[in-house]
């Protein structure tokens, strides 16, 4: 029986003849679904149905999902993990999306991608499991491990983020038919790390002279460690005391100008040669962690090998040096700089976020109430109408309890 070449059709597909009968067997007792996809590929694929009846409402389904422009079963189950990484990938070099970056072998990759290429097997050899079978309940099981590895909800959610991301992506590729729900782990309250002055000039103390250029710009500018680790000489303008971030440096992609106070200014001056990056940021990680953990402000334990041939670290605990970017903020906001204004020096682009680093301390709320005490607010005085009704009501009472 012939068929429309857009309907498709129904079919069993039969082995070799029996030598003794001469009679076809089918290979299987299911249905078989043939049509052609959009690019006028043949498919032929199971219906896994038995019965004819069911076998064409499969078939009549595969052929909507054609015609919508949708991938179909068989399609999906043919897209790999692989397949879906690299449509992330792909998306974010699309869109110049800062948070791409190279390993030091020189492979691109992004925050959270490691630990899903780790759980998914994922290698030059195996581009892991078909999209298909990757769902909720493996979103649920990676978290599992994760979790059982020690690593914390933020940082598990960085790659939840990553696999629900690459899913959507190949759903409005039409690669896949649906995009499973990948729930995220709850997160820990916004870090509420700053630094007040006087224990900031106490923290810069004890670290090395060629740090505090550094966490002196950090401190008072508000600026973000990557953006601040790109300057380069040409950018900075002493004597109009100001830096120019330019939009490939931001994360934002925006330029901005940075405004330098007067102890900034003075520390720079003093740098020579003028020439390259403006911040030396060597070791940084281990001189801020040793101070702060001098001050009182964090501390470091020491994790002892548990195998032959490893060496030990230390575990900190405390204020980071992000921590210096709420400070900044805190201290704009507080010194009465619009929050606008502080938004564009900080490169924030959103408000919520904004208020994050915008934190509020008790002693932030008492002073608030001081100023207005300062200010002579006093409750309003009562008009001589409300007094002369103050005066008869307690008129009225004195005359009811004489009588």
């Amino acid at each position: 029986m012939g068929h429309v070449r857009g309907e498709g059709s129904l079919l069993k597909i039969y082995g070799p003849k029996d030598p003794v009968t001469g009679e076809k067997k089918p290979i299987s007792e299911n249905w078989y679904a043939q049509y052609y996809d959009a690019n006028g590929r043949q498919i032929r694929v199971s219906t896994k149905e038995k019965v004819k009846a069911k076998a064409a409402v499969f078939l009549r389904n595969a052929l909507q999902d054609r015609d919508k422009g949708l991938a179909t079963s068989h399609e999906a189950r043919k897209v790999s993990y692989a397949d879906l990484r690299k449509g992330l990938l792909d998306n974010y070099l699309e869109l110049g999306n800062k948070s791409l970056f190279a390993t030091a072998e020189g492979e691109e990759t992004i925050v959270g991608l490691k630990q899903l290429d780790d759980f998914f097997g994922f290698g030059p050899d195996n581009p892991g499991p078909s999209a298909v079978s990757i769902n909720t309940e493996t979103s649920r099981a990676f978290a599992r491990k994760r979790l059982a590895e020690g690593a914390g909800n933020a940082t598990i959610n960085r790659s939840l983020a990553c696999l629900r991301r690459m899913l959507r992506i190949a759903h409005e590729e039409s690669r896949i038919q649906f995009v499973p729900k990948i729930r995220l782990l709850k997160e820990p309250p916004a870090r509420k790390g700053f630094l007040e002055l006087e224990k900031f000039e106490e923290l810069v103390g004890p670290l090395p002279t060629h740090l505090r250029p550094l966490i002196l710009f950090l401190y008072w500018c508000g600026v973000r460690l990557g953006e601040a680790q790109q300057i380069e000489w040409s950018q900075v303008d002493l004597d109009a005391r100001i830096i120019r971030l330019e939009d490939d440096q931001t994360k934002n992609a925006e330029a901005r100008i940075v405004p330098l106070p007067a102890v900034v200014v003075m520390t720079l001056k003093e740098i020579t040669p003028k020439v390259g990056r403006v911040f030396d940021d060597t070791n940084l990680r281990t001189e801020w962690q040793k101070a702060c953990a001098a001050w009182g402000l964090g501390t470091r334990e020491i994790i002892k090998p548990k195998k032959k041939g490893q060496h030990q670290w230390y575990k900190y605990r405390g204020l980071i040096v992000h921590d210096l970017r709420r400070s900044a903020i805190r201290n704009l906001v507080n010194a009465g700089v619009p929050e606008r204004v502080a938004m564009r020096i900080s490169g924030h682009k959103t408000r919520d976020v904004f208020d994050r680093y915008h934190i509020v301390s008790a002693d932030d709320v008492t002073r608030a109430m001081q100023r207005v005490e300062l200010a002579g607010i006093a409750p309003k005085k009562p008009s001589e109408s409300e007094s002369l009704v103050k005066v008869c009501k307690r008129s009225s009472r004195s005359a009811t309890a004489s009588q």
